[in-house]
């Protein structure tokens, strides 16, 4: 039996790989602890038993960390990292050093943007692997931007300096002892980066706490079913494009229904009931994918591969942060037809949503995508490289 301490931001789509990975490890018998700023979050989705070490940290969307809605591009990657993940790092490092001595992992576990748990394990000598829930970070971003990847580079290496060892070298973002990349190369594109430590698993699906009681009984075989979700980080901008959706959707109410999620009330719920169209504040997802033909998305990571973990195409309308990256990586696979999230127009949105619907590439690729997730191995093959990595085995023994 090894023990493994999860490091992981206050963030639902960044934690929600993880419970897979670490359900899987606790079936083998290995013991668990989390380490967040946000414990209660960690156990309504890793469940109420889990172990959770608590640590400091800002709330994503409160305080200082309220970003302008109208940010975009650049400024919003440098105010993500200034306002959020640095903050972050430096509040959580105390916690995750407490949990790493009263715990004593053999291997710690720290998401990409937790980058606490990396520093503090490599200046106490403790083997890490990242936890990479998004792909974003496995291209080069930063090409068209050489000065923001310049800042981003002295940014990290300060966090170093205060966090970590700093006789270390190497991106914080990337453990040199592995590299755990939730997705593949069928989907990241030609240019994913490679290395002996990154392991492509595919994505991590496994079952979450029951949602709501949804109406099964109100889909209707005979028309398309849509999803429509922009996350849960988004509920501050997403009102003038899901009302488009409403529109676009409304007028092919004869061939398609659909389920739009809105956690923020951003939308009129009055007709909750409509045999057509059904708004509401949460959706089962997973269980939804197993019958959708298409999900409009902002291009969310976790959306993105649960949606194509199912064979089912996108339209994507990133807003911001790694959206644009992926839902290049979408068009760029052939999954999926990408719209602008701020300028789309109903018609311009129904065009996309007929053609992911009806134009037969569009599918082809999503399920090439679905066989290449489903082969790399989700969970268990994370959960293996682990154990590997909590023997002593080096990346190069690893297969």
């Amino acid at each position: 039996m090894s023990r493994f301490l999860f490091v992981v931001p206050p963030l639902v789509g960044h934690i929600n790989p993880a419970t897979g990975v670490a359900a899987e490890l606790a079936s083998r018998g290995h013991e668990l602890a989390w380490a967040c700023a946000d414990p209660a979050l960690v156990r309504r989705l890793a469940g109420e038993s889990a172990r959770v070490f608590p640590c400091a940290g800002p709330v994503p969307g409160t305080g200082e960390g309220v970003r302008p809605p109208d940010i975009r591009g650049p400024e919003a990657l440098k105010f993500l990292w200034e306002a959020f993940l640095a903050p972050l790092a430096e509040q959580m490092a105390p916690g995750v050093a407490t949990a790493v001595e009263e715990f004593g992992p053999d291997v710690v576990v720290t998401d990409q943007q937790a980058l606490a748990g990396g520093l503090v394990a490599e200046r106490l000598g403790v083997p890490w692997a990242t936890s990479a829930t998004t792909s974003a970070e496995f291209t080069d971003v930063f090409a068209g931007i050489p000065k923001v990847g310049l800042w981003l580079d002295e940014l990290l290496q300060g966090l170093r300096a205060d966090l970590g060892d700093p006789s270390g070298t190497g991106d914080p973002r990337f453990s040199p002892h592995l590299v755990l990349a939730f997705s593949t190369p069928e989907l990241v594109g030609p240019e994913a980066r490679q290395g002996e430590q990154i392991r492509w698993v595919g994505p991590s699906i496994a079952p979450r706490p029951a949602a709501p009681d949804f109406p099964w009984d109100w889909l209707d075989r005979s028309r398309s079913l849509v999803l429509v979700s922009l996350g849960t980080a988004n509920t501050d901008v997403g009102a003038r494009f899901l009302t488009e959706c409403v529109t676009a959707l409304r007028a092919r109410t004869d061939r398609v229904q659909a389920v739009i999620a809105d956690p923020g009330g951003a939308l009129d719920r009055s007709d909750e009931e409509d045999k057509d169209l059904l708004v509401l504040p949460s959706i089962p997802q997973l269980p939804l994918l197993e019958r959708a033909d298409a999900v409009v998305s902002h291009a969310g990571h976790n959306t993105v591969c649960e949606a194509l973990w199912h064979g089912v195409p996108l339209v994507v309308a990133p807003i911001r942060d790694d959206q644009p990256v992926i839902a290049g990586q979408v068009t760029g696979a052939g999954a999926g037809i990408r719209v602008r999230f701020g300028r789309v127009t109903a018609p311009k949105l129904g065009a996309a949503i007929d053609a992911v619907l009806h134009e037969p590439e569009h599918r082809a690729a999503a399920d090439r995508i679905r066989t290449a997730f489903r082969a790399a191995g989700g969970s268990r093959a994370a959960a293996t490289h682990l154990e590997l990595l909590a023997t002593g085995a080096s990346p190069k023994e690893t297969p």
